[in-house]
């Protein structure tokens, strides 16, 4: 490649990140259909394959999502907001334990003069709960606060199906026609980086979406049967977070551990806490993880800690979903020029 050359395309890729900062307010619908159509894109290949016209079989598969996501939303939020409801009003007992028996014995026996008041807290939290009447009616209220909010909105919501249909729908001819453009010269390479690339992917937003929700339903069903009352949030929330390598197992059976002491106030429903989060993990260890993910990912649990917070620190929110999609397709480049440079003159040089 001449000098020229490697100018225009550092220029050009200059060129694309700025345009990609100013146009990210509106580019929300267009990732997450992108999003949706890469991962729903092996079911509809599936469905080709039975020979269901393209068109029809993406039209099947976009209906079924579509409906599966309602009715997980109307099952879920109102019990959500129950439970959410009953953990606002259990504060008040946890804030008796905490400065009545907890604290008092780690001051005694660790020569400490710790205190932690929850009233504020449960206050603040309880008064919000009441203000916005529920998940449902707080989202409204928010979004409706000002007509671009939701002009925004529903933007998002009407495109996002759009552009998940359309690309879905022409996934196979967008590839194609990519591949098409390519320099002959590079192309295989970059084809084989690409199908690296698909391979890792794959195997983290599919594979990791259903162990995380796997464990979210093992989590729930077997609090649920144990009778824990937030057995849907702590499942939830601890099945979510699982994203990180044992950070879902530690929170879920410590706020399970915390809810069946002031619910039951007796050790074998402790036990029976601990025998859920291990079946769980063992489940997930020896079926869920092999099955779904397998070691197509390659990333260290250090790595993926340090992906996850520097995503946080780097881009919020977004930056923590991105985190670990862009990490494991970086050790698809790492590895790339690792052999490289393993191949290279230098690599293999002896320094007398």
């Amino acid at each position: 490649m001449s000098t020229t050359a490697k100018w225009l395309f550092v220029s050009g890729c200059i060129v694309f990140f700025i345009l990609l900062y100013l146009l990210s307010p509106m580019l929300t619908p267009f990732f997450l259909g992108a999003l949706l159509a890469y991962l729903l894109d092996p079911i509809v290949n599936r469905l080709q394959a039975w020979k269901l016209p393209r068109t029809l079989a993406v039209t099947i598969v976009f209906i079924v999502f579509f409906a599966i996501i309602t009715v997980l939303l109307l099952i879920l939020i109102p019990l959500l907001e129950k439970q959410i409801s009953e953990l606002i009003a259990s504060l008040p007992k946890i804030q008796a334990w905490l400065q009545d028996s907890l604290l008092p014995w780690l001051n005694l026996h660790f020569d400490t003069n710790l205190s932690f008041d929850t009233t504020q807290l449960q206050q603040t939290l309880g008064s919000n709960w009441q203000q916005a009447g529920g998940i449902a009616s707080g989202l409204w209220k928010t979004i409706s606060q000002s007509t671009f909010v939701i002009i925004a909105w529903l933007t998002n919501v009407v495109l996002t199906p759009v552009v998940m249909f359309y690309l879905l729908r022409d996934w196979d001819h967008v590839l194609d026609n990519v591949r098409g453009l390519l320099p002959r010269r590079i192309e295989p390479t970059v084809v084989k980086l690409f199908n690296e690339c698909d391979e890792v992917l794959s195997a983290f937003l599919r594979g990791q979406l259903m162990v995380m929700i796997a464990l979210g339903v093992l989590y729930s069903v077997g609090l649920s049967i144990i009778g824990i009352n937030l057995a849907l949030l702590i499942g939830m929330v601890a099945g979510l977070v699982s994203i990180v390598p044992y950070l879902g197992f530690i929170i879920g059976i410590v706020a399970a551990g915390i809810a069946s002491f002031f619910q039951f106030h007796d050790a074998i429903h402790l036990g029976y806490v601990v025998l859920v989060f291990a079946i769980a993990q063992g489940i997930e260890g020896m079926l869920l993880t092999p099955l779904f993910v397998g070691d197509k990912i390659g990333l260290h649990p250090v790595a993926v800690i340090f992906a996850v917070l520097a995503g946080g620190e780097l881009f919020g929110f977004i930056g923590i979903l991105l985190a670990l999609p862009v990490a494991a397709v970086s050790m698809v480049f790492v590895r790339f020029f690792k052999q490289h440079y393993e191949n290279s003159s230098l690599y293999g040089t002896t320094i007398p």
